[in-house]
């Protein structure tokens, strides 16, 4: 019987969200080093997909705790990913921040507590990145911050106070 491979090039967003979580999964229980896991994952993120994917678990699963140790190994496989990476951890800083505000206006402490860890997650790795990438993709959102909003079209944009959180969130990064 021929074992199903996934061409990582090719892994759906779905996939790679998947693929993601087992891999965590056998790095939080010693069956893969840092190194293996960082070079696997430098693989993965060379996507559109794959980088979303791996972003998407890694960020949002409270159990995964790879974002929260941040191995060398890791750091510099997402360096070389580059503007992608920045701008995509950056764009997650920028939703996550923005849901906070909403989370705590609704009173809905859960959810603002799962925002909170994206958004802590997310400014972790922007400190560790290259400045002149992380730079680069802050001042693009400063720029572009009144014409972004909450929904996946921006038809519904960031209000005041959103927009003064998520500059303090930005201005964390720096310390």
């Amino acid at each position: 019987m021929k074992k199903k491979t996934i061409n990582l090039k090719e892994a759906s967003f779905t996939q790679a969200i998947n693929i993601s979580a087992q891999w965590c999964k056998e790095w939080a229980e010693d069956l893969l080093s840092e190194e293996v896991l960082a070079d696997r994952i430098a693989e993965l993120i060379k996507s559109r997909n794959g980088l979303r994917g791996f972003f998407a678990y890694t960020l949002s699963d409270k159990d995964c705790f790879l974002l929260d140790k941040l191995p060398f190994s890791l750091i510099y496989k997402l360096n070389e990913g580059g503007d992608a990476v920045a701008e995509i951890v950056v764009k997650n800083l920028i939703m996550s921040s923005a849901q906070i505000i909403i989370h705590r206006r609704n009173n809905n402490h859960e959810y603002g507590i799962k925002s909170e860890n994206i958004s802590d997650r997310c400014k972790a790795i922007l400190k560790l990145l290259q400045t002149k990438l992380v730079t680069k993709s802050v001042n693009q959102v400063l720029r572009d911050l009144d014409n972004m909003g909450n929904s996946f079209k921006n038809s519904t944009k960031y209000d005041s106070e959103q927009k003064e959180f998520i500059k303090k969130q930005i201005l964390d990064i720096s310390k």
